[in-house]
Protein backbone atom coordinates (compact mmCIF):
# COMPACT_ATOMS: atom_id res chain seq x y z
CA UNK A 1 0.00 0.00 0.00
CA UNK A 2 2.31 2.61 -1.01
CA UNK A 3 1.46 5.32 -3.69
CA UNK A 4 3.31 8.93 -4.50
CA UNK A 5 0.36 10.47 -3.49
CA UNK A 6 -1.65 9.85 -0.52
CA UNK A 7 -5.43 12.13 -0.38
CA UNK A 8 -7.47 11.55 2.69
CA UNK A 9 -11.03 11.81 1.50
CA UNK A 10 -12.42 11.60 -1.88
CA UNK A 11 -15.22 15.17 -1.73
CA UNK A 12 -15.17 17.74 -3.77
CA UNK A 13 -11.31 18.91 -3.55
CA UNK A 14 -9.92 15.32 -2.60
CA UNK A 15 -11.81 13.66 -5.52
CA UNK A 16 -10.82 17.06 -7.83
CA UNK A 17 -7.25 16.41 -6.77
CA UNK A 18 -7.56 12.34 -7.84
CA UNK A 19 -8.43 12.71 -11.10
CA UNK A 20 -5.75 15.56 -11.89
CA UNK A 21 -2.70 14.14 -9.84
CA UNK A 22 -3.74 11.06 -12.34
CA UNK A 23 -3.89 12.70 -15.19
CA UNK A 24 -0.67 12.01 -16.83
CA UNK A 25 -0.08 8.17 -15.86
CA UNK A 26 3.57 9.85 -14.35
CA UNK A 27 2.21 9.23 -10.47
CA UNK A 28 0.14 7.01 -8.57
CA UNK A 29 -2.31 8.33 -6.53
CA UNK A 30 -4.43 6.35 -3.63
CA UNK A 31 -7.68 8.08 -2.18
CA UNK A 32 -8.60 6.89 1.27
CA UNK A 33 -12.33 7.31 2.05
CA UNK A 34 -14.73 5.87 4.52
CA UNK A 35 -17.81 6.39 3.04
CA UNK A 36 -19.41 3.58 0.62
CA UNK A 37 -20.82 3.64 -2.97
CA UNK A 38 -23.10 6.66 -4.26
CA UNK A 39 -25.22 4.50 -6.45
CA UNK A 40 -29.11 5.03 -5.63
CA UNK A 41 -32.03 7.30 -6.32
CA UNK A 42 -31.73 9.09 -3.05
CA UNK A 43 -28.55 10.34 -3.66
CA UNK A 44 -28.51 10.21 -7.59
CA UNK A 45 -32.04 11.90 -7.84
CA UNK A 46 -31.66 15.65 -7.42
CA UNK A 47 -35.46 16.60 -6.09
CA UNK A 48 -34.15 13.62 -3.30
CA UNK A 49 -31.47 15.59 -1.57
CA UNK A 50 -33.53 16.17 1.59
CA UNK A 51 -32.60 12.32 2.32
CA UNK A 52 -29.33 11.61 2.11
CA UNK A 53 -27.71 14.49 4.47
CA UNK A 54 -29.74 13.33 7.12
CA UNK A 55 -28.71 9.19 6.64
CA UNK A 56 -26.07 7.70 9.05
CA UNK A 57 -25.15 5.64 5.93
CA UNK A 58 -24.28 8.58 4.10
CA UNK A 59 -23.35 11.30 6.46
CA UNK A 60 -20.91 11.91 9.24
CA UNK A 61 -23.80 12.40 11.54
CA UNK A 62 -22.36 15.07 13.60
CA UNK A 63 -23.85 17.80 15.66
CA UNK A 64 -22.77 21.19 17.16
CA UNK A 65 -22.15 21.50 21.20
CA UNK A 66 -25.53 23.59 22.57
CA UNK A 67 -24.82 26.86 20.69
CA UNK A 68 -25.22 29.90 23.59
CA UNK A 69 -26.82 32.60 21.36
CA UNK A 70 -29.36 29.93 19.89
CA UNK A 71 -31.14 29.49 23.53
CA UNK A 72 -28.65 26.19 23.76
CA UNK A 73 -29.69 24.53 20.22
CA UNK A 74 -27.43 21.89 18.98
CA UNK A 75 -27.75 22.41 15.08
CA UNK A 76 -26.88 19.51 12.89
CA UNK A 77 -23.53 19.26 10.78
CA UNK A 78 -24.20 16.83 7.71
CA UNK A 79 -20.84 16.03 5.93
CA UNK A 80 -20.58 13.23 3.17
CA UNK A 81 -19.57 10.20 4.54
CA UNK A 82 -19.70 8.42 0.81
CA UNK A 83 -17.84 8.65 -2.52
CA UNK A 84 -17.71 12.24 -3.35
CA UNK A 85 -18.14 13.00 0.05
CA UNK A 86 -20.08 16.18 0.44
CA UNK A 87 -20.88 16.61 -2.99
CA UNK A 88 -22.94 13.89 -2.53
CA UNK A 89 -25.39 14.85 -0.42
CA UNK A 90 -25.65 18.50 -0.86
CA UNK A 91 -28.52 21.12 -2.35
CA UNK A 92 -25.95 20.94 -5.79
CA UNK A 93 -26.40 24.26 -5.83
CA UNK A 94 -23.05 26.06 -8.13
CA UNK A 95 -21.90 29.18 -6.97
CA UNK A 96 -18.48 30.38 -7.32
CA UNK A 97 -18.79 33.64 -4.85
CA UNK A 98 -17.76 37.41 -5.70
CA UNK A 99 -14.73 38.31 -7.04
CA UNK A 100 -14.44 40.63 -3.80
CA UNK A 101 -14.26 37.43 -1.58
CA UNK A 102 -10.83 36.07 -3.02
CA UNK A 103 -9.36 39.43 -3.25
CA UNK A 104 -10.19 39.36 0.45
CA UNK A 105 -7.71 36.34 0.77
CA UNK A 106 -5.31 37.33 -1.25
CA UNK A 107 -5.00 40.88 1.06
CA UNK A 108 -5.49 38.09 4.14
CA UNK A 109 -2.31 36.78 2.82
CA UNK A 110 -3.34 33.87 0.88
CA UNK A 111 -0.99 34.98 -1.93
CA UNK A 112 -2.35 34.35 -5.89
CA UNK A 113 -5.70 33.43 -4.80
CA UNK A 114 -7.16 36.57 -5.88
CA UNK A 115 -10.17 36.93 -7.96
CA UNK A 116 -7.79 37.02 -11.38
CA UNK A 117 -6.01 33.82 -10.27
CA UNK A 118 -8.86 31.71 -9.30
CA UNK A 119 -11.50 32.29 -12.39
CA UNK A 120 -9.10 30.08 -14.83
CA UNK A 121 -9.81 27.37 -12.58
CA UNK A 122 -13.90 28.02 -12.27
CA UNK A 123 -13.42 27.91 -16.04
CA UNK A 124 -11.61 24.94 -16.15
CA UNK A 125 -13.63 22.48 -13.96
CA UNK A 126 -16.62 24.07 -15.81
CA UNK A 127 -18.83 22.43 -18.33
CA UNK A 128 -21.47 25.54 -18.40
CA UNK A 129 -25.00 25.02 -20.33
CA UNK A 130 -26.88 28.18 -19.99
CA UNK A 131 -30.13 26.68 -21.69
CA UNK A 132 -32.62 30.06 -22.45
CA UNK A 133 -31.64 32.21 -20.27
CA UNK A 134 -28.64 34.14 -21.60
CA UNK A 135 -26.09 34.20 -19.13
CA UNK A 136 -22.29 35.14 -19.32
CA UNK A 137 -20.12 32.97 -21.55
CA UNK A 138 -17.00 34.89 -21.93
CA UNK A 139 -16.74 34.54 -17.81
CA UNK A 140 -17.45 30.70 -18.04
CA UNK A 141 -15.94 27.29 -18.85
CA UNK A 142 -16.95 24.76 -21.32
CA UNK A 143 -14.80 21.59 -21.90
CA UNK A 144 -14.55 21.04 -17.83
CA UNK A 145 -15.70 17.58 -15.80
CA UNK A 146 -18.20 19.94 -14.06
CA UNK A 147 -21.43 20.24 -15.36
CA UNK A 148 -23.78 23.14 -14.65
CA UNK A 149 -26.99 23.41 -15.85
CA UNK A 150 -30.10 25.54 -14.66
CA UNK A 151 -33.79 24.45 -13.92
CA UNK A 152 -36.06 24.59 -16.38
CA UNK A 153 -37.79 27.35 -14.33
CA UNK A 154 -41.69 25.87 -15.51
CA UNK A 155 -43.55 27.04 -12.37
CA UNK A 156 -44.42 30.77 -12.40
CA UNK A 157 -43.36 31.62 -9.30
CA UNK A 158 -39.60 31.31 -9.96
CA UNK A 159 -39.92 34.34 -12.52
CA UNK A 160 -42.56 36.24 -10.03
CA UNK A 161 -39.94 36.22 -7.52
CA UNK A 162 -37.28 37.48 -9.70
CA UNK A 163 -40.21 40.52 -10.43
CA UNK A 164 -40.49 41.28 -7.34
CA UNK A 165 -37.13 42.15 -6.95
CA UNK A 166 -37.03 43.96 -10.00
CA UNK A 167 -40.51 45.92 -8.66
CA UNK A 168 -38.48 46.45 -5.05
CA UNK A 169 -35.71 48.55 -7.24
CA UNK A 170 -33.26 45.52 -6.99
CA UNK A 171 -30.75 44.87 -9.88
CA UNK A 172 -31.48 41.50 -12.48
CA UNK A 173 -28.72 39.83 -13.17
CA UNK A 174 -28.73 36.74 -15.88
CA UNK A 175 -26.18 35.34 -14.55
CA UNK A 176 -24.47 35.80 -10.96
CA UNK A 177 -21.58 33.29 -12.13
CA UNK A 178 -20.65 35.81 -14.54
CA UNK A 179 -19.12 39.47 -14.28
CA UNK A 180 -22.42 40.36 -12.18
CA UNK A 181 -23.49 38.37 -8.99
CA UNK A 182 -25.82 41.17 -7.58
CA UNK A 183 -29.42 40.95 -8.29
CA UNK A 184 -32.03 38.60 -9.07
CA UNK A 185 -32.09 35.90 -11.98
CA UNK A 186 -31.62 32.12 -12.39
CA UNK A 187 -29.74 29.86 -9.76
CA UNK A 188 -27.56 27.08 -11.50
CA UNK A 189 -26.76 23.56 -10.27
CA UNK A 190 -24.62 20.99 -10.24
CA UNK A 191 -26.81 18.37 -12.42
CA UNK A 192 -26.49 16.77 -15.62
CA UNK A 193 -28.60 14.96 -17.74
CA UNK A 194 -31.47 14.88 -14.97
CA UNK A 195 -28.72 13.17 -12.81
CA UNK A 196 -26.88 15.16 -9.20
CA UNK A 197 -23.28 15.89 -11.28
CA UNK A 198 -21.39 15.26 -7.96
CA UNK A 199 -17.34 15.01 -7.96
CA UNK A 200 -17.63 11.38 -7.88
CA UNK A 201 -19.73 11.50 -11.14
CA UNK A 202 -17.37 13.99 -12.84
CA UNK A 203 -14.21 13.64 -11.72
CA UNK A 204 -13.82 10.32 -9.65
CA UNK A 205 -15.33 7.75 -11.25
CA UNK A 206 -13.70 8.56 -14.77
CA UNK A 207 -10.34 8.76 -13.16
CA UNK A 208 -10.56 5.56 -11.65
CA UNK A 209 -10.84 3.66 -14.92
CA UNK A 210 -7.06 4.66 -14.48
CA UNK A 211 -4.37 2.28 -13.18
CA UNK A 212 -2.27 4.85 -11.45
CA UNK A 213 -5.32 5.74 -9.20
CA UNK A 214 -6.78 3.37 -6.64
CA UNK A 215 -9.82 4.13 -4.01
CA UNK A 216 -9.54 2.50 -0.40
CA UNK A 217 -12.36 1.99 1.71
CA UNK A 218 -10.96 2.52 5.53
CA UNK A 219 -11.09 4.82 8.58
CA UNK A 220 -8.22 7.59 8.10
CA UNK A 221 -7.05 7.96 11.66
CA UNK A 222 -3.68 10.24 11.29
CA UNK A 223 -0.87 11.47 9.56
CA UNK A 224 2.25 9.48 10.24
CA UNK A 225 4.73 11.92 10.39
CA UNK A 226 8.57 11.18 10.94
CA UNK A 227 11.65 13.60 11.59
CA UNK A 228 9.28 16.51 10.73
CA UNK A 229 8.05 14.68 7.70
CA UNK A 230 4.66 13.14 6.17
CA UNK A 231 5.25 9.82 5.08
CA UNK A 232 2.11 7.84 5.37
CA UNK A 233 -1.49 7.42 6.73
CA UNK A 234 -2.37 5.17 9.82
CA UNK A 235 -5.79 3.34 8.38
CA UNK A 236 -7.69 0.88 9.76
CA UNK A 237 -9.81 -1.76 8.02
CA UNK A 238 -11.43 -5.17 8.71
CA UNK A 239 -10.56 -4.35 12.38
CA UNK A 240 -6.65 -4.07 11.33
CA UNK A 241 -4.80 -0.71 11.51
CA UNK A 242 -2.30 -0.78 8.91
CA UNK A 243 -0.22 2.48 7.26
CA UNK A 244 -0.23 3.80 3.17
CA UNK A 245 2.44 5.17 2.30
CA UNK A 246 3.09 8.31 0.78
CA UNK A 247 6.42 8.39 -1.26
CA UNK A 248 5.59 12.20 -2.06
CA UNK A 249 3.19 14.05 -0.33
CA UNK A 250 0.43 13.22 1.96
CA UNK A 251 -2.93 15.59 1.47
CA UNK A 252 -5.94 15.78 3.67
CA UNK A 253 -9.04 16.98 2.13
CA UNK A 254 -11.40 15.75 4.86
CA UNK A 255 -13.85 18.69 5.19
CA UNK A 256 -13.10 21.62 7.80
CA UNK A 257 -14.57 19.09 10.70
CA UNK A 258 -12.00 16.06 9.63
CA UNK A 259 -9.06 17.65 8.04
CA UNK A 260 -8.18 19.68 11.64
CA UNK A 261 -9.41 16.26 13.64
CA UNK A 262 -6.66 14.49 11.35
CA UNK A 263 -4.20 17.06 11.59
CA UNK A 264 -5.02 17.58 15.82
CA UNK A 265 -4.49 13.65 16.15
CA UNK A 266 -1.60 13.93 14.41
CA UNK A 267 0.26 15.85 16.77
CA UNK A 268 -0.27 19.44 14.22
CA UNK A 269 -2.39 22.10 16.49
CA UNK A 270 -2.48 23.98 19.30
CA UNK A 271 0.33 22.68 21.80
CA UNK A 272 -2.03 23.32 25.07
CA UNK A 273 -5.08 21.54 23.79
CA UNK A 274 -2.93 18.57 22.54
CA UNK A 275 -1.18 18.37 25.43
CA UNK A 276 -4.43 18.13 27.31
CA UNK A 277 -5.14 14.79 24.94
CA UNK A 278 -1.84 13.45 26.10
CA UNK A 279 -0.63 14.13 22.03
CA UNK A 280 3.06 14.58 21.30
CA UNK A 281 3.21 17.59 19.10
CA UNK A 282 4.63 17.77 15.65
CA UNK A 283 3.68 21.96 15.03
CA UNK A 284 2.33 24.06 17.39
CA UNK A 285 0.05 25.82 14.81
CA UNK A 286 -2.74 27.57 17.17
CA UNK A 287 -4.87 27.83 13.82
CA UNK A 288 -5.74 24.34 13.81
CA UNK A 289 -9.60 24.05 13.99
CA UNK A 290 -9.92 28.08 14.94
CA UNK A 291 -11.41 30.48 12.47
CA UNK A 292 -14.56 28.07 12.29
CA UNK A 293 -16.91 30.19 10.05
CA UNK A 294 -20.59 28.99 8.22
CA UNK A 295 -23.64 30.63 6.45
CA UNK A 296 -26.91 30.99 8.68
CA UNK A 297 -30.26 31.38 6.86
CA UNK A 298 -34.20 31.37 7.96
CA UNK A 299 -36.71 30.33 5.99
CA UNK A 300 -39.45 32.87 4.74
CA UNK A 301 -42.44 31.51 4.04
CA UNK A 302 -45.65 32.75 2.48
CA UNK A 303 -49.13 30.37 2.18
CA UNK A 304 -50.13 30.96 -1.67
CA UNK A 305 -53.77 31.24 -2.40
CA UNK A 306 -53.55 29.32 -5.58
CA UNK A 307 -52.96 25.28 -5.93
CA UNK A 308 -49.77 25.70 -8.26
CA UNK A 309 -46.91 24.91 -6.07
CA UNK A 310 -44.84 21.72 -5.40
CA UNK A 311 -47.12 20.89 -2.19
CA UNK A 312 -49.79 19.11 -5.01
CA UNK A 313 -47.15 16.58 -5.40
CA UNK A 314 -46.11 16.34 -1.67
CA UNK A 315 -47.80 12.94 -1.22
CA UNK A 316 -46.55 9.30 -1.53
CA UNK A 317 -48.52 8.76 -4.91
CA UNK A 318 -46.98 12.15 -5.98
CA UNK A 319 -43.70 11.31 -4.98
CA UNK A 320 -43.64 7.97 -6.60
CA UNK A 321 -45.02 9.70 -9.57
CA UNK A 322 -41.94 11.84 -9.91
CA UNK A 323 -39.57 9.04 -8.60
CA UNK A 324 -40.97 6.66 -11.37
CA UNK A 325 -40.35 8.94 -14.25
CA UNK A 326 -37.12 10.27 -12.82
CA UNK A 327 -36.16 6.10 -12.59
CA UNK A 328 -37.38 5.76 -16.23
CA UNK A 329 -36.72 8.90 -18.25
CA UNK A 330 -34.42 11.09 -16.01
CA UNK A 331 -36.68 14.05 -16.36
CA UNK A 332 -39.50 15.72 -14.59
CA UNK A 333 -39.68 17.30 -11.23
CA UNK A 334 -37.35 15.01 -9.90
CA UNK A 335 -34.71 15.92 -12.34
CA UNK A 336 -34.35 19.24 -10.31
CA UNK A 337 -32.80 20.47 -6.97
CA UNK A 338 -36.15 22.44 -7.24
CA UNK A 339 -33.84 25.94 -6.92
CA UNK A 340 -34.20 27.96 -9.65
CA UNK A 341 -34.12 31.19 -9.08
CA UNK A 342 -31.60 33.49 -6.62
CA UNK A 343 -31.07 36.77 -5.76
CA UNK A 344 -27.43 38.47 -4.05
CA UNK A 345 -28.18 41.84 -3.07
CA UNK A 346 -26.07 44.29 -0.87
CA UNK A 347 -27.92 44.80 2.86
CA UNK A 348 -27.43 48.80 3.05
CA UNK A 349 -25.55 51.90 1.37
CA UNK A 350 -22.00 51.75 1.51
CA UNK A 351 -21.35 48.16 1.18
CA UNK A 352 -19.55 47.48 -2.02
CA UNK A 353 -20.94 43.85 -3.12
CA UNK A 354 -23.98 41.30 -2.06
CA UNK A 355 -23.58 40.18 1.57
CA UNK A 356 -27.63 38.56 1.33
CA UNK A 357 -28.33 35.91 -0.62
CA UNK A 358 -31.89 34.09 -1.19
CA UNK A 359 -32.83 30.43 -2.30
CA UNK A 360 -36.13 30.33 -3.46
CA UNK A 361 -38.62 27.27 -3.83
CA UNK A 362 -41.88 27.05 -4.34
CA UNK A 363 -43.04 25.04 -1.75
CA UNK A 364 -42.94 25.47 2.21
CA UNK A 365 -40.69 23.04 3.49
CA UNK A 366 -37.80 22.52 6.10
CA UNK A 367 -34.72 21.98 3.79
CA UNK A 368 -33.90 18.58 6.20
CA UNK A 369 -37.24 17.38 5.25
CA UNK A 370 -38.22 16.98 8.96
CA UNK A 371 -41.43 19.36 9.06
CA UNK A 372 -44.52 18.97 6.90
CA UNK A 373 -45.31 21.20 4.17
CA UNK A 374 -47.37 23.52 5.28
CA UNK A 375 -50.02 23.46 2.17
CA UNK A 376 -49.68 25.64 -0.57
CA UNK A 377 -46.70 27.74 -0.31
CA UNK A 378 -43.79 29.06 -1.45
CA UNK A 379 -40.31 30.15 0.57
CA UNK A 380 -37.02 32.36 0.27
CA UNK A 381 -34.07 30.50 2.25
CA UNK A 382 -31.85 33.97 3.61
CA UNK A 383 -29.41 35.05 5.72
CA UNK A 384 -26.07 37.33 5.60
CA UNK A 385 -23.23 36.32 3.80
CA UNK A 386 -20.20 37.78 6.07
CA UNK A 387 -21.15 37.08 9.68
CA UNK A 388 -17.37 38.07 11.82
CA UNK A 389 -18.90 35.43 14.43
CA UNK A 390 -16.17 32.65 14.42
CA UNK A 391 -16.28 29.44 16.52
CA UNK A 392 -13.93 26.28 16.30
CA UNK A 393 -13.28 22.49 16.06
CA UNK A 394 -11.08 21.19 19.06
CA UNK A 395 -10.87 17.52 20.23
CA UNK A 396 -13.10 15.48 22.26
CA UNK A 397 -10.64 12.41 23.06
CA UNK A 398 -7.54 11.07 21.70
CA UNK A 399 -9.49 8.33 20.59
CA UNK A 400 -9.58 8.85 16.19
CA UNK A 401 -13.02 7.24 16.68
CA UNK A 402 -14.50 10.17 18.64
CA UNK A 403 -16.38 12.97 16.82
CA UNK A 404 -14.90 16.16 17.19
CA UNK A 405 -16.55 18.76 19.26
CA UNK A 406 -17.77 21.86 16.76
CA UNK A 407 -18.54 25.24 18.76
CA UNK A 408 -19.97 27.50 16.21
CA UNK A 409 -20.76 30.85 18.09
CA UNK A 410 -23.56 31.49 15.73
CA UNK A 411 -24.92 35.23 16.23
CA UNK A 412 -22.32 35.97 18.76
CA UNK A 413 -21.41 38.96 16.89
CA UNK A 414 -24.57 41.97 17.61
CA UNK A 415 -23.85 43.00 14.41
CA UNK A 416 -25.37 39.52 13.22
CA UNK A 417 -28.69 40.16 14.81
CA UNK A 418 -29.45 43.44 12.95
CA UNK A 419 -28.22 41.98 9.68
CA UNK A 420 -30.92 38.70 10.31
CA UNK A 421 -33.38 41.51 10.81
CA UNK A 422 -32.64 43.01 7.81
CA UNK A 423 -33.04 39.67 6.26
CA UNK A 424 -36.77 39.20 7.24
CA UNK A 425 -37.59 42.71 6.63
CA UNK A 426 -35.85 42.89 3.09
CA UNK A 427 -37.67 39.50 2.48
CA UNK A 428 -41.15 40.56 3.27
CA UNK A 429 -40.98 43.75 1.10
CA UNK A 430 -40.10 41.08 -2.12
CA UNK A 431 -42.87 39.02 -1.05
CA UNK A 432 -45.37 42.21 -0.85
CA UNK A 433 -44.85 43.39 -4.22
CA UNK A 434 -47.38 43.59 -7.14
CA UNK A 435 -45.40 40.36 -8.77
CA UNK A 436 -46.90 38.38 -5.76
CA UNK A 437 -50.25 39.65 -5.47
CA UNK A 438 -52.33 36.83 -7.99
CA UNK A 439 -50.72 34.13 -5.12
CA UNK A 440 -49.65 35.62 -2.15
CA UNK A 441 -51.57 34.12 1.46
CA UNK A 442 -50.79 34.65 5.02
CA UNK A 443 -47.19 34.53 6.08
CA UNK A 444 -46.44 31.42 7.51
CA UNK A 445 -43.29 31.67 9.05
CA UNK A 446 -41.90 33.91 10.86
CA UNK A 447 -45.89 34.91 10.96
CA UNK A 448 -47.40 38.61 10.91
CA UNK A 449 -47.81 38.73 14.64
CA UNK A 450 -43.72 38.88 14.53
CA UNK A 451 -42.73 42.54 14.07
CA UNK A 452 -40.60 44.35 16.22
CA UNK A 453 -36.91 43.99 16.61
CA UNK A 454 -37.31 41.64 19.90
CA UNK A 455 -40.01 39.39 18.35
CA UNK A 456 -37.94 38.43 15.42
CA UNK A 457 -35.01 38.08 17.84
CA UNK A 458 -36.71 35.51 18.70
CA UNK A 459 -37.56 33.83 16.13
CA UNK A 460 -34.00 33.70 14.76
CA UNK A 461 -32.64 32.02 17.94
CA UNK A 462 -35.39 29.76 17.42
CA UNK A 463 -35.23 29.06 14.03
CA UNK A 464 -32.49 29.90 12.30
CA UNK A 465 -30.35 27.24 10.70
CA UNK A 466 -27.10 25.98 9.34
CA UNK A 467 -27.08 26.90 5.55
CA UNK A 468 -24.33 24.10 6.05
CA UNK A 469 -21.49 25.60 4.85
CA UNK A 470 -18.34 25.25 7.42
CA UNK A 471 -15.20 26.13 6.42
CA UNK A 472 -11.68 28.18 7.31
CA UNK A 473 -10.41 25.63 10.12
CA UNK A 474 -7.22 25.47 8.29
CA UNK A 475 -6.96 28.88 7.27
CA UNK A 476 -4.44 29.95 3.90
CA UNK A 477 -1.97 32.65 5.35
CA UNK A 478 1.68 33.50 4.84
CA UNK A 479 3.93 31.40 6.78
CA UNK A 480 4.49 34.29 9.55
CA UNK A 481 0.60 34.68 10.35
CA UNK A 482 0.62 32.59 13.68
CA UNK A 483 -2.70 31.70 13.04
CA UNK A 484 -2.47 30.20 9.17
CA UNK A 485 -1.87 26.23 9.15
CA UNK A 486 -1.07 26.53 5.47
CA UNK A 487 0.95 28.75 3.05
CA UNK A 488 -0.60 29.71 -0.13
CA UNK A 489 0.89 26.47 -1.98
CA UNK A 490 -1.45 24.64 1.01
CA UNK A 491 1.47 23.68 2.76
CA UNK A 492 1.07 22.78 6.39
CA UNK A 493 3.26 25.10 7.62
CA UNK A 494 6.23 23.42 9.53
CA UNK A 495 5.74 20.07 8.78
CA UNK A 496 7.13 18.33 5.00
CA UNK A 497 5.42 16.72 2.54
CA UNK A 498 1.88 17.42 3.92
CA UNK A 499 -0.70 19.83 2.50
CA UNK A 500 -4.57 20.01 3.16
CA UNK A 501 -6.76 21.49 0.42
CA UNK A 502 -10.57 22.08 1.10
CA UNK A 503 -13.05 24.00 2.31
CA UNK A 504 -11.06 24.79 5.89
CA UNK A 505 -8.29 26.15 4.22
CA UNK A 506 -10.67 29.50 3.26
CA UNK A 507 -9.22 32.39 5.31
CA UNK A 508 -13.00 33.72 5.12
CA UNK A 509 -16.35 32.10 3.58
CA UNK A 510 -17.53 32.98 0.48
CA UNK A 511 -20.22 34.36 -0.84
CA UNK A 512 -22.74 31.42 -1.28
CA UNK A 513 -22.26 27.71 -1.51
CA UNK A 514 -19.16 26.44 -0.84
CA UNK A 515 -19.02 23.31 -3.72
CA UNK A 516 -18.01 25.38 -6.35
CA UNK A 517 -15.31 27.07 -4.36
CA UNK A 518 -14.15 23.81 -3.00
CA UNK A 519 -13.80 21.77 -6.05
CA UNK A 520 -11.74 25.19 -7.24
CA UNK A 521 -9.52 24.82 -4.32
CA UNK A 522 -8.93 21.13 -5.31
CA UNK A 523 -7.97 21.61 -8.87
CA UNK A 524 -5.59 24.64 -8.06
CA UNK A 525 -3.92 22.73 -5.38
CA UNK A 526 -3.32 20.05 -7.93
CA UNK A 527 -1.30 22.51 -10.10
CA UNK A 528 0.61 23.43 -6.90
CA UNK A 529 1.23 20.19 -5.89
CA UNK A 530 2.51 18.90 -9.25
CA UNK A 531 4.65 22.12 -9.39
CA UNK A 532 2.83 23.13 -12.43
CA UNK A 533 2.65 27.40 -13.06
CA UNK A 534 -0.71 28.51 -12.56
CA UNK A 535 -2.65 28.82 -15.10
CA UNK A 536 -2.22 32.84 -16.92
CA UNK A 537 -4.50 34.96 -14.64
CA UNK A 538 -7.70 36.62 -16.27
CA UNK A 539 -8.08 40.20 -16.06
CA UNK A 540 -11.79 40.40 -16.31
CA UNK A 541 -13.40 42.46 -13.93
CA UNK A 542 -16.39 42.49 -12.06
CA UNK A 543 -19.82 44.52 -12.19
CA UNK A 544 -19.82 46.53 -8.72
CA UNK A 545 -23.22 48.72 -8.36
CA UNK A 546 -22.10 52.33 -9.32
CA UNK A 547 -24.71 53.50 -6.23
CA UNK A 548 -23.19 51.29 -3.39
CA UNK A 549 -22.08 53.95 -1.81
CA UNK A 550 -25.90 56.11 -1.93
CA UNK A 551 -28.33 52.62 -1.80
CA UNK A 552 -28.86 49.04 -0.95
CA UNK A 553 -30.19 48.65 -4.47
Amino acid sequence: MEADFVIIGSGSAGGAMAARLSEDGKHSVIVLEFGGSDIGPLIQMPAALSYPMNMPRYDWGFRSEPEPHLGGRTLGVPRGKVIGGSSSINGMVYVRGHAGDYDYWEESGASGWGYADVVPYFKRMENWHPGPHGGDPDRRGNSGPLHVTRGKRDNPLFNTFVEAGKQAGFELTDDYNGEKQEGFGPMEQTVWQGRRWSVANAYLKPALKRPNLKLVTCYARKVVIQNGRAVGVEIERGGKTEIVRAKREVIVAASSINSPKILMLSGIGPAAQLGEHGIAVVADRPGVGANLQDHMELYIQQASVLPITLYKHWNTFGKALIGAQWLFFKNGLGASNQFESAAFIRSKAGVKYPDIQFHFIPIAVRYDGQAAAEGHGFQAHVGPMRSSSRGAVTLRSSDPKAPPRIQFNYMSDPKDWSDFRHCIRVTREIFSQAAFDPYRGKEILPGGQYQTDEELDDHIRRHAESAYHPCGTCKMGRAEDPMAVVDPECRVIGVEGLRVADSSIFPRITNGNLNGPSIMVGEKASDHILGKPMLPTDNGVPWINPRWELSDR
